[in-house]
């Protein structure tokens, strides 16, 4: 393998904690271990791009893994083993529980099918996580012959175990500081290949689905829902990474083992691990009825009550499943909650307290050919170490006079935004001293105003009177411009959105001729300074370039109406005409021409769903339109819930049927001005 930029960049960043990750894969299928166990050991004797040294090092590993890992033949052999030599050395996963009988521990090894090791209660103590679903260790497991004579004896022991887990205090110094030699894409591309993924066969919405899955790793109470199709590998960065994490298959568990067991206080998952993700969310059940209510209150503040004490941890809570049918057929029949299990799919209360929905349907099938990457990457246990660290404290003070956010978002809205931002911030710039460039951080916040978006959008469509407005936007400085932010699984380009435009773009409707019928368009402003009008279309319809030289002259004209002190003569426009229909002649067009030129000067947004009607002419009159009901027809056709059109039209309209008539508000305008003023989001 030819090494590139990034393995280069890499190398001289990390020295010691890089490992090749086409060699992960070769030793995690032919051992039962998990991937972030062989990458343990690669990244002890194979951390270095030296062929020659990685080579070496393989046969240790390879030696390593062939003598100490149990399959399910050699169980027996590695028990004879241990009783001949008096020890023997094996990797697997240990577990244990409370003997009260006995009044001692005793632990269990799956591999060798023992259940009755015994364990002190200082490995015990030191280790709890081994008192839950256990964690992957290098064990000494001892023999004692004498107790294997007594009356239920028990001869095996665990004599000193290594939990596979990175443990060092400068492991954190080393991930910030390398950071620096990166730039922030071939920081995002290496991240991915070191969760063994390809970046560059990847679109860049599935880099930001494969970030947004690594959020609750650095985030504490990060509440994440992740629904798509199936092989897309949305459950593997929370089995196979990283010893924080803990996977419930089938999404079954009980409230003791979630939470705290009454019985003996022994805390549960969430507040050992960093992350307790469910897989195949439509199973997610308890053995208790109050179990989902009790997981909702905890999503909420990260605490829970069990008898007299209330309990405070900060394991993140992440559910992924699988949608049967594609995004849009979903949303046609259902929502996208949908396969909830009863008691949750239907619940806005339980929704809300989720801070992402990540669009699992951007990620592709993983294609092993294909999204599987050779390069190097860094050492999973280092990595999850890192991940670990960068949980303490919050980065949204990055935000601080940089972002406002807009009047849409509720509370809980802005803390879930908050902390998507602040846990993309973190793994993509972990040194509080980076500087965050303004594109960068806009890029992160509208990723993050998304994944919320698309919850309440879920929300709305439970009970539309409650979450009634969802046009989440952002304010990039202190004079920055309103922009909003869509999902784009309920956008499309060809039909009307409810969402405002960005300043300077406006929907209309040409009235039509002769020859063709009324057609939507999208006009597209951008000014500058300067002092000229630029048509960008080519090349340019005849019709269009009349309505631009209509809606210009009426600019200068009544610029002290329409815009106040702002000269349009000291400032350079471009526009653009996207035709959506049939028609593309353009012509007629002179009165949304003329609100975009005034929205891009005065850098304000045109309404959410409304279109715009009227033909001026040059000396600023509005035409009467020849064809009033159907153009509402039209905009109705086209999603529009308001048509703004010419007061002239309003005895024509009387002839459009009750049917449509209700579907749309139409409003009417005088003149220019009136157009503007009713046209301009508040």
């Amino acid at each position: 393998m030819e090494l590139d930029r990034i393995d280069q960049l890499a190398a001289a960043a990390f020295d010691t904690y890089l490992v090749r990750k086409d060699l992960v894969r070769k030793y995690s299928r032919q051992y039962p271990i998990p991937t972030y166990v062989v990458e343990f050991l690669l990244g002890r004797y194979c951390a270095t791009v030296d062929e020659k040294e990685i080579e070496e090092g393989l046969q240790i590993v390879e030696r390593q893994l062939r003598e100490r890992t149990v399959t399910a033949s050699q169980a027996e052999l590695f028990k004879a083993r241990s009783r001949e030599k008096g020890s023997e050395k094996l990797i697997d996963l240990v577990k244990a529980r409370l003997d009260s009988k006995h009044d001692c521990f005793i632990a269990e090894l799956p591999s060798l099918n023992l259940r009755d090791v015994r364990i002190s209660d200082e490995l015990v103590h030191d280790h709890e996580r081994m008192l839950l679903d256990g964690f992957y260790a290098e064990v000494s497991l001892g023999y004692d012959a004498t107790i294997a004579l007594e009356q239920n004896g028990r001869p095996f022991a665990i004599e000193s175990l290594r939990p596979i887990q990175l443990s060092s205090p400068d492991v954190l110094d080393v991930f910030q500081k390398a950071r620096e030699s990166f730039t922030t894409e071939e920081w995002i591309n290496f991240l991915i290949r070191s969760i063994g993924l390809e970046s560059e066969n990847l679109t860049d919405r599935a880099k930001w689905v494969a970030l947004l899955r690594m959020v609750p790793y650095v985030e504490r109470n990060y509440n994440l829902v992740e629904l798509g199709p199936r092989g897309t590998g949305k459950s593997h960065l929370y089995q196979q990474i990283s010893p924080y994490s803990h996977l419930v298959s089938g999404g079954k568990t009980t409230v003791a083992k979630l939470f705290v067991n009454l019985g003996n206080g022994q805390r549960g998952l969430v507040c050992l691990y960093d992350i307790v993700c469910f897989d195949e969310i439509s199973g997610i059940s308890f053995d208790q009825k109050d179990g989902v209510n009790i997981m909702k209150g905890y999503m909420a503040s990260g605490e829970f009550s069990r008898g007299k004490e209330s309990i405070r941890a900060d394991g993140s809570i992440v559910m992924v499943g699988n949608l049967d049918v594609d995004v849009k057929h979903q949303q046609r029949i259902a929502h996208l909650f949908s396969p909830l299990p009863p008691e949750m799919r239907e619940d806005t209360a339980f929704m809300d307290r989720i801070h992402a929905y990540l669009p699992g349907w951007d990620f592709p099938k993983v294609n092993p050919n294909e999204h599987l990457t050779d390069h190097f990457g860094l050492v999973s246990d280092f990595l999850a170490e890192c991940w670990n660290r960068l949980r303490t404290g919050s980065r949204v003070s990055a935000l601080q006079g940089r972002v406002n956010w807009g009047g849409a978002l509720s509370g809980r809205d802005i803390e879930a935004v908050n902390k998507t931002t602040s846990g993309l911030i973190k793994l993509l710039f972990p040194s509080t001293e980076m500087e965050i460039p303004d594109e960068e951080l806009e890029r992160i916040v509208r990723i993050a105003l998304e994944s919320r978006r698309r919850v309440k959008e879920q929300q709305k469509r439970i009970v539309r009177s409650e979450f009634r407005n969802t046009h989440f936007s952002y304010f990039l400085g202190t004079d920055g411009v309103e922009q909003f932010v869509a999902t784009p699984e309920l956008h499309s380009d060809r039909v009307i959105d409810t969402d405002p435009l960005p300043p300077g773009q406006v929907w209309a409707i040409s009235p039509g001729s002769d020859k063709a019928g009324s057609a939507l368009y999208r006009i597209e402003v951008t000014c500058g300074p300067g002092g000229s009008m630029k048509i960008l279309n080519a090349p340019i319809p005849p019709g269009f370039k009349e309505s631009v030289r209509y809606g210009e002259q009426n600019l200068y004209v009544r610029s002290r109406e329409l815009v106040g002190d702002r000269d349009p003569r000291a400032h350079e426009f471009s526009i653009q005409m996207r035709a959506l229909d049939a028609d593309s002649s353009g012509g007629g067009l002179g009165l949304p021409i003329l609100i975009a030129l005034c929205s891009s000067l005065i850098e304000r947004s045109i309404k959410g769903g409304l279109v715009l009607v009227g033909a001026l002419n040059l000396g600023g009159s509005v035409e009467l339109l020849p064809n009033p009901v159907s153009v509402a027809e039209l905009a109705i056709e086209k999603g529009a819930q308001t048509l703004l059109m010419p007061v002239s039209s309003r005895k024509q309209l009387f002839e459009l049927p009750d049917d449509l008539a209700t579907k749309i508000s139409i409003e009417f305008y005088s003149d220019a001005v009136d157009s503007l003023i009713k046209a301009v989001l508040e």
